[in-house]
Formats: structure tokens, C-alpha cells, sequence
């Protein structure tokens, strides 16, 4: 709309407002974006009513409601000159006759934004998205359960209706930011410092103060742990396995002693920022994501189809990704099982056989590696027979395997999901000839996963395409699965980060001729991290 359009429309504002107030405001409105108008409301929450701010489409519906509550009119335009101030945007100060010093003059009589709402304002300027998706990840039981996109600051007015959140109450924010970030703990603990608190966070089996010492003359920030007796014996680790981590042959024996004994009266760690950030870490670790320090990790089924009975090609190169899949994985701490060119009925029966292992009960996880040529949604066998991987992936079910219940299952399929392409002497395609897989209905990775959680699977492609094999050093899916994980395992990354690697890595990828490109594509209903212990062997290769 043209500026005099909108004067117009803006009619319905207090009446006795002059036209030259009503014009100062529609100016900056039309200097504000959609982030700049949720950044007002969030601001405005502890001034209007929050019915009312629901429905806000514009900043000029913010300033007809400031208006209405009788927080500006056109003798006292200040709090809007805060609000600008706080969202830095300065340049806009000028069309009401302030300029950033101004404001910062008069904040500490005539501010009205609270120190809560800026701490929270604060914080969410700096989540990053990276952030963002580990906060939404701890706070899943907190959301809800259909699939949104949310913003920094949608998700803390999420937990401020559900009383999650609140002026006296920060501690919810405070162990997301201690897990996430040490800048943004920081932030809250300033906020806190300036209300009296003291307590910097209180976790099932920790209670952390800080404080500052001088060492050779300067200040040293620091971390007083007291361990809770009881809670903490529940924890995976055991206390000899804490003081390890930690490092902690400086400190007194006897915390960790008296810990592991039950008793109380704990002298408490003076822990040092960086370890004091291991244990953040280690908290987390513990905390949300799977369990995998039982006395086995787990199985790992490799079927490798490699010749075929009738029309499809031989799939030269495969045998290279199985002894790497088994090279890797067992050095990983999987137990390693190859099956060579299985038919569809054979593949059904080793699902069933594993399916009812009583073996797994003691196991962390399991893992299930499947290379063969493919269509959507299924997989050849050696008869040239279509095996659902729907169906595959269905025998391990809480319901149909109750030993896996609750344990990360991870599927990795090499194998087409889509027509061959044209395709160049040392570069191969993993499907069957085009006439007969346009039969083939197109099925994507999330319908082939079971609908229940704990379930990852690892697509060579996306659906509908076709995905590459050197007929001499193997697949390029497989390789870099292979090399990530050896690369990134070592670093503690969990397997989405790990897959997201992958997917770069092979998205890179073109044939010698430039042609051919491929994007794998996972789908999970992982409900935790899923982290595999770093193993004490150097890398295979």
C-alpha cells in the first residue's frame, strides 16, 4: 500500500492524534520486517495483553494497542524509543526526536522493559540455528508433538504459557543454556546476579555455585560442585569412571569416595571453567542420549548382493563397501555378520532368525547394512524378487523384537530408489533397466521407517534416483559413510551430524565425465542422540 493509503487506513487510531504523530509512526512502521514486529511483541508481552498481542499482524497494531493502554501518545513517545533502543534500531530513533545516548540517559528512570524480558530478548538474538535445533532437542517432552518450525523467541513464549518460565523462575533456561552454550549461560547468570541469586544451576545430581579466586594476583572464575549421593549413583557411570573423565588426580580422593559410599557432608570439587564445561558436556551426554555402555554394543548385519539370476547386472564393486562396512563397524565394537547374494525369501528369513535373537537383550543397538540394486522402497534379492524395506525394517519393532524396546536400530540401504541413468564406463547404477522399474511405485524414506520411535534409516539417494558404484573402489555412499565415520566418531559427533557430513561429501561427488550427481537422504524417529563411544583403536584406514 502507498503511504497515503495506509494514513487513511490508520484513521481508527486514538482520536486527537495529530496527522503529524500518526505520520511519525507509519514511517517507522514501514522501516520494521516481520522480525522486527515479532521482536516488538515479544517486548510488549509484559505490558499488553497477551489475547491481544496474539493477534497483532503489523507494528502499527502494536502502536494502536500502546496507544489504547496509554503507554504513548504524541507528549510521550519514550517507550517506543526504548523498544527501538532495544532492538537496535537506531537509525529509526530520529524520527521521534531521540538519539541512542538519549535513550540511554533516561532507561534507568523511565525504562519499562523488564531486566527479564531483555535477558530472554538477549538470548534469543544470540541462539544460533545450530543452537536453536539442540534446545528444541532437549525440550521435546516440552513441545508439541505435531512438527513445527519454531523461532528463538516463540519457543520461550511456548514455555512461558506453560509456566516453564518465568521472572523468579529461570531454572529450565538455565540447564538448556548450560548444555547448549556457555555465552548464553552467561547471559542468565548476569540476569540472576542482578535479582540476588545465587545458585548458578541445579541438576538431578549436581549443585554448581560460582565464585571468583585470585591466583598469582589475578581472577579466576571458578565452579563449586556439590554431588548429590544418591541421584548420582544412579547415573550410567560409575564414580571411578567420573573422576576419570574430569582428570581429577588433583583433587581430594575422598569426595568421589564418600559419593560412591552414600555419604553425606561432601567436601565439595573446585572445578575450573574448562572442567566445569566437561561436566556440562558429560551431562548431557548422559542425560539425552542413548545408553551405550552396556557389555556389548551390538550386531551389525551386512547383506551384500553381488550377482543376480537373470537381467540385472553384476555389482562390481560391492564387495569392497562389505569388507569396509565390516572393517568399520567392528572397529566400532559391533559384532559383524556378512550374508553374500541372498534371495528375497532367504533375506525375509534372516530378518525373522534375528528378530527373535535373545542375544540382543545385552546389546546397545543394532545395525542392519543392505547393498543390492533397488527400487522405491524396496531392495532386490538374488532372485530378482522386490523385498519391501518397510518390511525389513518392521521385524525389529518394540512390539515384534521387545529386546531392542527402547534401543537405537540403524538401517543403511545401498541400493537405487529410482530409474538407471545414462551412465559412463567406471560409474555404475544401482537398478534394474528403466522399462521394467517405471513399474515400481514411488515410495519415500519416511514411509518406509516404522511409525514408532528409535528407528534411523540411511538412504543412498533420494527417491526416484539412482545412486553410484565404482566398479572397483565401491559406492560413493558407502565410502563416505565409512571415512565419516572414522573421522568424526573420534570428535564425539552424534550420527545425524555425522550424516549431514555424508550428505556433503557425496552431494560433492561427479562422475569422471561430469555428469551424474547423487544426494543421500535419512529418515529417523530417533528420540535421543545417538553417540558411539570413542573406541580406544586407531581408525582402520
Amino acid at each position: 500500500d502507498s503511504l497515503s493509503e495506509r494514513l487513511v487506513g490508520s484513521s481508527n487510531m486514538e482520536d486527537g492524534v495529530s496527522l503529524k504523530f500518526r505520520q511519525q509512526l507509519l514511517l517507522i512502521d514501514e522501516n520494521l520486517v516481520a522480525e522486527d514486529v515479532a521482536a516488538l511483541k515479544f517486548l510488549c508481552t509484559d505490558l499488553l495483553p497477551f489475547k491481544k498481542l496474539e493477534n497483532v499482524k503489523s507494528a502499527l497494531d502494536i502502536f494502536q494497542l500502546l496507544m489504547t493502554e496509554e503507554y504513548l501518545n504524541e507528549e510521550d513517545t519514550f517507550l517506543l524509543a526504548e523498544l527501538l533502543y532495544r532492538m537496535k534500531c537506531h537509525s529509526l530513533l530520529k524520527k521521534l526526536g531521540y538519539t541512542k545516548e538519549k535513550v540511554e540517559e533516561c532507561l534507568r528512570e523511565r525504562g519499562r522493559v523488564s531486566p527479564y524480558r531483555q535477558m530472554l530478548y538477549e538470548l534469543s538474538e544470540n541462539i544460533t540455528d545450530d543452537m536453536l535445533k539442540d534446545i528444541v532437542f532437549l525440550l521435546q517432552n516440552y513441545l508439541p508433538r505435531r512438527r513445527i518450525t519454531l523461532s528463538a523467541l516463540e519457543l520461550l513464549i511456548l514455555l512461558e504459557k506453560q509456566g516453564l518460565l518465568t521472572e523468579n523462575n529461570v531454572q529450565m533456561l538455565e540447564d538448556v543454556c548450560m548444555n547448549v552454550s556457555p555465552d548464553l549461560l552467561e547471559t542468565v547468570n548476569c540476569y540472576k546476579r542482578a535479582k540476588g541469586y545465587t545458585t548458578v544451576c541445579n541438576i538431578p545430581s549436581f549443585n554448581i555455585l560460582q565464585s571468583d579466586y585470585k591466583h598469582n594476583g589475578k581472577k579466576v572464575l571458578t565452579y563449586e560442585v556439590f554431588v548429590c549421593p544418591i541421584k548420582f549413583l544412579e547415573l550410567p557411570d560409575q564414580p571411578e569412571r567420573f573422576r576419570k573423565y574430569f582428570n581429577l588426580g588433583g583433587q581430594r580422593g575422598t569426595n568421589i569416595e564418600e559419593c560412591g559410599g552414600g555419604k553425606t557432608g561432601i567436601t565439595p570439587l573446585m572445578l575450573p571453567t574448562h572442567q566445569y564445561i566437561c561436566l556440562s558436556s558429560w551431562y548431557r551426554q548422559n542425560t539425552t542420549s542413548y545408553k551405550m555402555d552396556g557389555p556389548h554394543r551390538g550386531f551389525c548385519l551386512v547383506i551384500n548382493n553381488v550377482e543376480f539370476d537373470g537381467s540385472l547386472q553384476e555389482r562390481k564393486g560391492s564387495c569392497r563397501d562389505a569388507e569396509e562396512l565390516e572393517r568399520v563397524f567392528t572397529w566400532l565394537g559391533l559384532d559383524v555378520k556378512t550374508y553374500k547374494n541372498q534371495t528375497s525369501k532367504e533375506i525375509k528369513n534372516l530378518m525373522q532368525n534375528w528378530q527373535h535373537l535373545e542375544d540382543h537383550k545385552d546389546r546397545d543397538c543394532f545395525i542392519c547394512c543392505i547393498l543390492s540394486h533397488g527400487e522405491s522402497g524396496a531392495i532386490y534379492g538374488k532372485d530378482e524378487e522386490l523385498v519391501s524395506i518397510r518390511m525389513i525394517m518392521s521385524h525389529f519393532t518394540a512390539k515384534q523384537c521387545p529386546q531392542l524396546a527402547e534401543k537405537p536400530k540403524l538401517f543403511f540401504i545401498q541400493a537405487c530408489q529410482g530409474k538407471e541413468i545414462q551412465r559412463p564406463v567406471y560409474v555404475e547404477a544401482d537398478a534394474r533397466i528403466p522399462d521394467l522399474s517405471s513399474m515400481q511405485q514411488s515410495i519415500s524414506p519416511s514411509e518406509s521407517i516404522p511409525e514408532e520411535a528409535d528407528f534411523l534409516l540411511g538412504m543412498a539417494t533420494i527417491d526416484g534416483y539412482a545412486s553410484f558404484r565404482h566398479i572397483q573402489q565401491g559406492t560413493w555412499y558407502i565410502q563416505a559413510l565409512c571415512s565419516k565415520l572414522q573421522l568424526l566418531v573420534p570428535r564425539g559427533e552424534d550420527i545425524l551430524s555425522i550424516l549431514t557430513e555424508v550428505n556433503e561429501d557425496v552431494g560433492r561427488r561427479v562422475d569422471r565425465l561430469g555428469t551424474k550427481k547423487q544426494m543421500p537422504q535419512p529418515a529417523y524417529t530417533l528420540r535421543r542422540k545417538f553417540i558411539f563411544p570413542i573406541p580406544r583403536d586407531p581408525p582402520p584406514s
